[in-house]
């Protein structure tokens, strides 16, 4: 076993700096409000078994933009929501017992 305690990124002339995550977060999803699609970062700052699903306001999951397990870093998730209904909704990410959760809204 090992672990990365720190790393150095560099091309033929230069370091080129890294940022690596060092919180759990979902950023704000842009567009938002959208129509039909908006993007929304994922920050994980551990490796373990994500899941990051939209939920409507009742409560039900309408659809799972990422699901397994996944390494730490920073990920760009897209939800298209041409086939839901205009609204407010839950992007909810969780990985063990961290949760993140933002608003959005689709106006069509």
């Amino acid at each position: 076993d090992f672990e990365i305690t720190s790393m150095i990124i560099a091309n033929s002339s230069q370091e080129i700096p890294v940022n690596m995550p060092n919180v759990f977060s979902l950023s704000a999803a842009y567009p938002n409000p959208f129509n039909p699609t908006t993007s929304i970062n994922l920050n994980m700052n551990v490796e373990g078994n994500v899941k990051v699903e939209v939920y409507d306001l009742s409560g039900r999951a309408v659809t799972t933009l990422l699901s397994g397990v996944r390494s730490e870093g920073n990920y760009n998730l897209q939800w298209n929501a041409s086939e839901q209904a205009s609204g407010m909704y839950l992007v909810r990410a969780e990985i063990a017992d961290q949760v993140a959760i933002q608003k959005v809204l689709l106006l069509k």
